[in-house]
């Protein structure tokens, strides 16, 4: 079997990812990778808190390995840490890592070019599955989902901690891709088959930032 690590941002698609790497019988998925502003220690453009992206992990039963980057960050330094990342997991005996991305395809070649040369395979299990119908797979699934961060010039700041689910595929402009996968927001992911037991999370304010709105959601045992 391959073993895979999973590229996770903590929303809606990476946790998707990982339900269908693991009925996929030639994988075995043996840990998550994610990058931290190590500053605000959040996933970065989901906003999501640190202790929420571990309990998310915790569900899972699988190791976090997070990348600190710092704020502000270059694209340099993002790729010398991510290097040093690659090289140390393929010393672990990795062989793969899979990525949640859809359908954008300068994202799925700027990942394939980070991963030439690191002897790691870049997987992608989603790709091309239209949104649509992905978007309800994952909702008839069980998966739970909030809207943690909202592109303002493509929608209004009150989707900003909604729940994912199919009011929300209504009320979405029909510009707006049914998995936002043009940016037009992010999620996290806080329950569904891939977790061993939903994370209970609390909405907190919303805060506009440099043309986003973020919700705020916070662990409910530190509510």
């Amino acid at each position: 079997m391959k073993r895979a690590l999973l590229s996770c941002s903590a929303g809606k698609d990476s946790a998707w990812t990982l339900h269908v790497l693991r009925q996929m019988p030639d994988v075995e998925v043996v840990g998550l990778l994610t990058t931290l502003n190590e500053a605000a220690q959040r996933v970065a453009m989901h906003a999501v808190r640190r202790e929420l992206l571990e309990a998310q992990a915790l569900a899972t039963g699988l190791p976090l390995t997070v990348l600190n980057l710092p704020w502000p960050c270059s694209n340099q330094q993002y790729e010398t840490i991510l290097l040093a990342a690659c090289k140390d997991v393929v010393a672990r005996g990795v062989q793969a890592v899979a990525f949640g991305d859809l359908f954008l395809r300068d994202i799925r070649q700027y990942r394939e070019t980070q991963m030439r040369g690191t002897s790691l395979e870049p997987v992608f299990p989603l790709w091309d599955i239209p949104t649509a119908q992905l978007a309800r797979d994952m909702m008839r699934s069980g998966l739970r989902a909030r809207l943690t961060c909202v592109d303002l010039a493509k929608l209004s700041q009150s989707f900003a901690g909604r729940e994912f689910d199919e009011p929300l595929l209504a009320a979405l402009p029909p510009s707006t891709d049914p998995c936002g996968e043009n940016g037009e927001f992010h999620t996290f992911c806080y329950g569904g088959p891939m977790f061993s037991s939903p994370i209970e999370v609390i909405p907190g304010e919303v805060v506009i930032r440099d043309g986003f709105a973020f919700a705020d959601l916070a662990p409910a045992v530190c509510a």
